[in-house]
C-alpha cells in the first residue's frame, strides 16, 4: 500500500508534536493511535515505525512537559533557580492541562525528566541542604506546585472572570449569616476587585523557600561535613 500523504515525512518528535496538539485541545483521552494518524495524514501502522505503542507516547509528552520547566542552574542562586522553576512549572501545567496526569505517574521516565529531578538535587545539595533535608524540600515543593495547580484547574471560575455573577450564586445559595467567618473572607478577600486566586501561589512559593532558606542555614556546617567525607 502506497502511504498516505505526509507519511514519508513522519518522525518521532512530530508524532509527539501531534499528540500534544491533540491533548491540548481536546484532552488526554483523545490521544490514540487511530486520532495521531488522521491528525498526520498517515496509516496508523505507519507510526509504529517511529514509537512501539501509546505508552512511549504518553512517556514522550510526560518528557515533553518536562522540557517546559526550568532546568535550575546548581551554581546559580538556588533560590533564584527554585523560583524560576515554581513560576514556570504553573505556566505549563496551565498550558497543557493535561500533564498534571502524567507528571510523576509514568515509569519509564525520559531524559528530560531525568536531567529536571537531577538539576533540582544538584540545586538543593550545592546550596548546602543535607541529603535529608533535601529530600524533604523535593517533596514539599513539588506538592505544593502540583497540588495548587490541581486546586486551580478545578475551580468553577477563572482568574480574572467578572464577579458579579459569582457574588450573585452565593448570595443566592449560600446561608452566610450562618458561617460568619466564611462569610468574612469571601466579602473581606475573595469578591473584592483585584483578588486573584492564583496569587496565592507565589506567596506559598515564597512562604516554603524562607524556611527552607532556615533550615539549610542551621545545618550548613554539617552538610559541608557530610559532603567532604569528614562527618562523625
Amino acid at each position: 500500500m502506497a502511504p498516505r500523504n505526509g507519511a514519508s515525512a513522519l518522525t518521532r518528535p512530530r508524532i509527539v508534536d501531534a499528540a500534544v496538539a491533540l491533548a491540548d485541545e481536546e484532552g488526554l483521552r483523545a490521544v490514540s493511535m487511530r486520532r495521531l494518524a488522521a491528525q498526520l495524514g498517515v496509516e496508523a501502522m505507519s507510526i509504529y515505525h517511529h514509537v512501539p505503542n501509546k505508552a512511549a507516547i504518553l512517556d514522550a509528552m510526560t518528557d515533553r512537559v518536562f522540557e517546559g520547566f526550568h532546568l535550575p542552574s546548581t551554581d546559580g542562586d538556588w533560590r533564584v533557580e527554585l523560583h524560576a522553576r515554581a513560576d514556570s512549572i504553573r505556566t505549563t501545567l496551565l498550558r497543557h492541562r493535561w500533564g498534571l496526569e502524567l507528571v510523576d505517574s509514568r515509569r519509564s521516565p525520559g531524559r528530560a525528566t531525568l536531567a529536571h529531578h537531577d538539576a533540582v538535587i544538584g540545586c538543593l545539595r550545592n546550596a548546602g541542604c543535607s541529603l535529608a533535608l533535601t529530600a524533604h524540600a523535593f517533596a514539599l515543593l513539588d506538592a505544593h506546585h502540583f497540588g495548587f495547580v490541581a486546586q486551580e484547574l478545578r475551580l468553577p471560575f477563572e482568574d480574572g472572570e467578572a464577579l458579579d455573577p459569582l457574588a450573585a450564586d452565593i448570595d443566592a445559595n449560600v446561608p452566610l449569616a450562618e458561617f460568619p467567618h466564611f462569610a468574612e473572607f469571601v466579602t473581606g478577600v475573595a469578591l473584592r476587585p483585584g483578588y486573584a486566586f492564583g496569587d496565592e501561589y507565589g506567596w506559598g512559593v515564597e512562604l516554603l523557600l524562607d524556611e527552607l532558606e532556615r533550615r539549610r542555614a542551621a545545618e550548613a556546617p554539617s552538610t559541608v561535613a557530610e559532603r567532604d567525607g569528614t562527618a562523625p
